[in-house]
Parts: structure tokens; C-alpha cells; sequence
């Protein structure tokens, strides 16, 4: 077989493959990530690779996956505008960051005693990502237990909102920190200016673009463009060509092209593009990324996975099963305690901590550009990728029962708001960022 067949073969089963059992996990009420990551280990190096003569297509695909992996950072900015960060209440930020800050100064300090022979840095690299709730995949959860439209939902949303903002900002710092000399206090000073210098850009051009709306400048631009361009989806090239000039910004500054990835897709906005336009933007970039490349990068993320690397020494295989546990039960643990404190029921916070604890897509696009960078060896990836995918498939698990708990307050409620004639408030309980009804 020659290369080229060999290449379009391996795509296909790759991707076919992915696709179906993307399918069969979201029947299965798993996220479709399950299915596509399991796809590539079968394909990978630990099963099928050897014998049907693809572990040889790595090189050829890893293209591919750089550009799934910007698709990939420029989807999860889009799901996420500054007007909704601005109206993220404090006990949603409170949430956020707690359960990105323990898991992360715990799991570098677990990391350091399971591992001692492994880097600090390359150490910190791993607690992070361990620390990252997975947008999407707790989107698509929500959406699966009939909870995304309610107060409960939304406020999860804008946590998980929060928690990704802290971990792509401080994964830039710690790659210019990598980038730096040998003085970790001056290279950490110059890494947090290097990001402050982004996110000023980023900021000045989201507030440049508020106040030219403000003044009714912005939107005569808009409709003058919209009226005289006449080349076809120029609102989707110019996406393109904003989400790569970010992403050439932030690899001039040592940020990686991840960081203005998801920045770009966070000034897209509809008051920027215009609410139609933002409609068709959206509308065809979930077409491309969803319908190619997601199924894609999981799969490669699986077929970059060498289970048997796992196994080589007991000790290993010893810390990447405390690692897991260890990275499950502290988002389990943090996001069921804080929203105690914020005065939940018990049923509400076991199952919040429980649809926080999911990993997904930002934590493996993370890890497959240390992969790439050598800054984890494929056994820390492959640690990286199975914990990633242990975490989602107990998230809703676990969260079930309680959901349906919830669901059967929620009935109760409404019943007895139609024999009282009182209007049912929305959500379930009333959180201690909601109005007065």
C-alpha cells in the first residue's frame, strides 16, 4: 500500500470510527469525547496500530491535528463573550476559582511526591491540567439532564466559564516561564507581563469596539461592509483571519498559538459581528469543527496514547492511579463544599461536584502541544489523556442520581405552585446570586 492510500485509510477509519462512536457514547449518555478518544487507543499503538501498519501516520497527521487544536481553542472562546464574564456573580467567580486553584497548588504538590524525578515545571504542566472544568463537555452534560436552561445550569456554566479563563491564562505563563533563562523569579515577572500585555491588547480592542458602538460608529461600518463585500462568507474568512493574527500575536510574545486562539473567538461576538452574522459565523463554524475535526483531535489524542507505557513499572502505574483518584475526587470535593457554603441543598452540591469534575477538550489541546513542544514524554501524555477520560466518564455517573433528585424537587414544586396558583421562580432553589421574585 502506498503512502498516500495508507494516509486517506487511516483518516477514514479515524474519523468514520470516531464519529460512530461518538454516537454510541451520547446514547449511552456518556460525552461523544468517550467514544472518539476509545476509537483512537483501539487504532493507536496500544492494540491496532502495529498490525494494520498506522502508527507510522503520526507525522502526517499531526498537521492536521495543529489545525484542529486552533479550531478547537477559537470554539471554546466563541461559547464565552465578555458581557458574560462581566455578569459572572461573585459566588459563581468564588466556585471558579476554587476549583481551579486547589486542584492545581495540590495536584504540583501530589504530582512532586508520586513523581520526584519529574521537572518542577513539567510537574506544574501536569497539575494544570488536571485542574480545567471542560466547558463543553459540562454544556453537553446540562443539556443531557434537562438542566442547561435552568438557574442551576447557568450558574455552572459561568463557573465553568471562569475556571477556563484562569487556566489558559496561567498556562501562558507558565510556557513563557519555559521559554525563559534560568532564573525562575525574573522569568515568572517577565511571563505575567508578557500575558498582561495580551490581555491589555485583548481588552483594548474589546473596549475600542464598545465605544464605537456606543457612538453608532461600529454598526455603520458593519452595514457599509455588509452592503458592498461581495465575496462569499467573509464573515467566516475574516474569523479566520482574526483568530490567526491572535494566534501570531501570542506565539511572538512565547504564549503559543492556543492563547489567541480562544482569545479571538472571545471578541466575536454578536455586538461585533452583528447578531445574524455572529448567527452564520457560529452556525458554520460548529459545521467544520464539530462535523471533522472534533471527532478527529479526540481520536488522535487516543491514537497518540501508549497504554502499555502505563504498565512499564509498578511505581508509575502506582501514581497515575492516585493521580486519577486524586484529580476526580478534589473537584468532587472542592465544588460540593464551596456550594455548601453558598447555602445549596446537599442534593444540588454533590451533583454540582460531581459535573465540575469533567475534563475535555482545552485540558487534551494542552496536553498534545506539550506532547509536541517535549515537554511531557508519551507516558505523562498518555497519564494525562486516561485521567482526562476516567474524570468524564465518572461525571455523570456520579451526577445522575442527584439530577434526578432535582428533577423530582423541581415536579413537586411545580405542583404545588398549580395548586397554590403562585408562579414557580426559576431554577430549583433559589442560590444566593439569584433576585428576589
Amino acid at each position: 500500500m502506498d503512502a498516500t492510500t495508507l494516509f486517506l485509510v487511516g483518516l477514514f477509519l479515524l474519523v468514520a470510527l470516531a464519529v460512530l462512536a461518538g454516537e454510541i457514547a451520547s446514547r449511552l449518555g456518556q460525552a461523544a469525547l468517550v467514544g472518539q478518544l476509545l476509537v483512537g487507543v483501539i487504532l493507536g499503538p496500544s492494540l491496532l496500530g502495529g498490525p494494520l501498519g498506522l502508527n507510522t501516520l503520526t507525522a502526517q497527521f499531526a498537521p492536521i491535528n495543529v489545525l484542529a487544536t486552533f479550531l478547537i481553542l477559537m470554539l471554546a472562546g466563541l461559547s464565552v463573550t465578555p458581557d458574560q464574564i462581566r455578569a459572572t456573580g461573585l459566588s459563581a467567580g468564588l466556585l471558579g476559582a476554587a476549583i481551579f486553584l486547589v486542584p492545581f497548588f495540590a495536584g504540583a504538590a501530589l504530582v512532586h511526591v508520586l513523581f520526584p524525578t519529574i521537572p518542577w515545571l513539567t510537574g506544574l504542566f501536569i497539575a494544570l491540567t488536571m485542574s480545567i472544568t471542560a466547558l463543553p463537555v459540562l454544556a453537553i452534560m446540562l443539556r443531557e439532564f434537562g438542566l442547561l436552561e435552568s438557574r442551576f445550569g447557568s450558574f455552572l456554566l459561568n463557573t465553568s466559564v471562569v475556571n477556563e479563563l484562569a487556566a489558559v491564562s496561567a498556562f501562558a505563563v507558565l510556557l513563557r516561564i519555559r521559554a525563559g533563562s534560568d532564573a525562575p523569579g525574573v522569568d515568572a515577572a517577565i511571563a505575567i507581563l508578557t500575558v498582561a500585555v495580551f490581555l491589555g491588547t485583548v481588552l483594548s480592542i474589546h473596549y475600542i469596539l464598545r465605544v464605537l458602538r456606543h457612538v453608532q460608529v461600529w454598526d455603520r461600518l458593519v452595514a457599509r461592509f455588509r452592503a458592498n463585500w461581495r465575496s462569499r462568507e467573509a464573515w467566516f474568512a475574516i474569523l479566520m483571519v482574526v483568530g490567526l493574527g491572535a494566534a501570531l500575536y501570542s506565539q511572538f510574545l512565547g504564549l503559543t498559538f492556543l492563547v489567541g486562539a480562544f482569545y479571538a473567538g472571545l471578541l466575536i461576538t454578536p455586538e461585533s459581528a452583528g447578531k445574524r452574522q455572529h448567527r452564520q459565523i457560529t452556525q458554520t463554524f460548529n459545521i467544520l469543527t464539530w462535523g471533522f475535526f472534533i471527532p478527529f483531535f479526540f481520536a488522535y489524542v487516543g491514537f497518540e496514547m501508549n497504554l502499555e507505557t502505563l504498565g512499564s513499572n509498578w511505581e508509575f502505574l502506582a501514581g497515575f492511579i492516585a493521580l486519577a483518584i486524586f484529580a476526580f475526587f478534589s473537584k468532587l470535593f472542592v465544588g460540593t463544599a464551596v456550594t455548601r457554603v453558598l447555602g445549596w441543598s446537599p442534593t444540588e452540591s454533590l451533583c454540582a461536584g460531581f459535573l465540575v469534575s469533567s475534563r475535555g477538550a482545552v485540558e487534551l489541546a494542552m496536553a498534545v502541544i506539550l506532547l509536541s513542544d517535549g515537554v511531557f514524554t508519551t507516558q505523562i501524555f498518555t497519564m494525562v489523556a486516561a485521567v482526562g477520560l476516567i474524570t468524564t466518564l465518572l461525571a455523570p455517573i456520579g451526577a445522575r442520581p442527584f439530577v434526578r433528585t432535582i428533577t423530582d424537587e423541581r415536579r413537586q414544586q411545580e405542583e404545588e405552585a398549580r395548586r397554590s396558583a403562585i408562579e414557580v421562580p426559576p431554577g430549583f432553589h433559589r442560590l444566593p446570586d439569584d433576585p428576589v421574585p
